[in-house]
């Protein structure tokens, strides 16, 4: 078995396309002779070491049971504070390194500062062994990871491809890692289809692997297959539990609608993390969900505590200028976006800041971020991010419907996922055709679907679509929900739903019945 291991390792396949390479991945699968991966082997896999990770999680359990001083999540959930939460657990500290090794491999946060530890010493091991798969699909993972926290997509993805393929050259059979690697660039990347044909082999390839899951997950998400992501999930949990773990639960019960589910599962995430960075990722996380409740002062301690816990946390900064709008401390709100976009320039938050920018009539600056949104999409499309969604949503609301409508089209055709279908269903809107926008509409409002149900921007243009088709009740209804869930969802949509609303006026009382 060594013998043909080591064999295995040394043959080269052919660079190819994700499909066929894939393609050749699944069939070594399937008739080669790949041994499944044991427990102790996906724990491995996921930077554990067999029996210590156990212990490790009861010791967990113990700590997080008896520390005090905790930040309320919400709801009486409770999550330990830095002071008496990962770092002063009584395991010795690992090297950065290390730290990062098992962040990565784990599919969770890792502080950049520990990434590019981990960089340099997988390219000094890739080359002193160009032949080690491992350490090639690990340094693939770890220039994926620091693409998403610095933005530097252009550069960094097309590197963790090649290294990951390079990985697969190494050990083309039953290559999980490399597999699993290619799966979670792929979903960066907004390709859901790759992602879930790279997901499905590294699950045939090693069934037990619990770290390859979350990359279906996301994969059948994006594809708008929620029964297949629950399923997904339920594998998940019956392979491994852990932070990683309840997080990406999190994110199902979150998009089932199921909101009190999700808000304990990131609790639970966050009182179990073991780095700072990756505790401040799940305390980001629990700061969105706040947020999307409406809860604006909640939301900015649970982004502020983000941010303090690993300074390089963008999204929580950039979700501290969102709260900080809401709660009317604009200028507070224009500098946390700025900070986010200079360190994290993603265009989320060029659209947001824009957005912010014209709510307040300040219509040049908001076109600067216009601009700068258009060329953002364009440096990540040389990374291979599919930006159709985002152009989408940008061009139905503030340039070309008409463009939008042919983007987002072929975006749903491709991937239809309930994010494509709220973004569709405007464009359609705005582009003047409310009776197909309402089918779009419906369908990312609809519990069967996506469970989206309780998200107040979904609903605002759904209540917008309705009365642009005559159904004024409806539109009452469903802008009182949008407004009921979260006030404040937009700086400038927000006010147009109230006003909306108002001129809606108030629901006429039923007709009395004869006789």
């Amino acid at each position: 078995m060594e013998n043909e291991e080591r064999a295995a390792e040394e043959r080269t396949a052919p660079d190819g396309t994700p499909a066929e390479a894939v393609a050749g991945a699944v069939a070594a699968a399937a008739g080669g002779p790949v041994a499944e991966a044991s427990d102790e082997a996906a724990g491995e896999a996921a930077g554990e070491v067999p029996g210590e990770a156990v212990r490790a999680r009861r010791r967990r359990r113990l700590v997080v049971g008896s520390l005090v001083g905790c930040l309320v999540l919400g709801g009486g959930v409770l999550v330990c504070l830095p002071g008496e939460g990962p770092a002063e657990r009584g395991a010795p500290a690992a090297a950065p390194g290390a730290r990062a090794g098992s962040a990565v491999r784990a599919g969770v946060a890792a502080a950049l500062s520990d990434l590019a530890a981990l960089v340099e010493e997988r390219e000094r091991a890739v080359r002193e062994r160009p032949q080690d798969a491992r350490s090639w699909a690990v340094l693939g993972t770890a220039y994926l990871e620091q693409g998403r926290r610095t933005a530097e997509v252009a550069v960094l993805y097309p590197k963790a491809e090649r290294a990951l393929r390079d990985s697969l050259k190494a050990r083309p059979r039953g290559n999980a890692d490399a597999l699993c690697g290619l799966a979670a660039l792929a979903n960066a990347r907004r390709d859901f289809p790759a992602a879930l044909r790279w997901g499905e082999a590294a699950r045939k390839a090693a069934p037990k692997r619990w770290t390859t899951y979350p990359q279906l997950i996301d994969a059948y998400t994006g594809m708008g297959d929620y029964k297949a992501a629950l399923r997904a999930l339920d594998a998940l949990t019956a392979l491994h539990s852990g932070p990683a773990v309840r997080g990406r639960a999190a994110g199902v019960y979150w998009d089932r609608g199921r909101r009190e589910d999700a808000q304990a599962a990131l609790a639970d995430a966050a009182a179990g993390a073991v780095s700072p960075a990756e505790q401040a990722a799940w305390l980001e996380r629990a700061g969105q969900l706040a947020w999307e409740r409406g809860e604006r002062e909640d939301a900015l301690r649970h982004f502020q505590e983000a941010v303090r816990l690993d300074p390089d946390q963008r999204a929580a900064q950039a979700g501290q200028g969102r709260a900080l709008a809401a709660l009317g401390r604009t200028t507070e709100a224009l500098s946390a976006y700025r900070v986010a976009l200079e360190r994290q320039p993603l265009p989320q938050y060029a659209l947001e800041l824009g957005e912010l920018y014209e709510s307040l009539g300040r219509a040049r600056a908001a076109r600067v971020q216009y601009d700068r949104l258009r060329t953002l999409v364009r440096q990540e499309s040389a990374g291979g991010v599919d930006g159709q969604l985002t152009l989408g949503r940008f061009e139905a609301d503030h340039g070309d419907p008409a463009s939008a409508v042919r983007r987002l089209r072929a975006e749903w055709r491709r991937q239809p996922g309930v994010a494509v279908a709220d973004a569709l269903g405007w464009a359609l809107h705005r582009a003047g055709n409310d009776e197909e926008a309402l089918r779009f509409a419906s369908i990312a409002t609809d519990r069967v679907h996506g469970g989206a149900v309780y998200s107040a921007p979904y609903l605002h243009h759904l209540a917008v679509i309705e009365r642009g088709s005559g159904k004024d009740g409806p539109a009452r209804r469903h802008l009182q929900e949008a407004l009921r869930i979260n006030p404040y969802f937009s700086p400038l949509f927000g006010p147009a739903a109230r006003a909306a609303l108002a001129g809606l006026g108030e629901e006429p009382p039923p007709a009395e019945l004869p006789g």
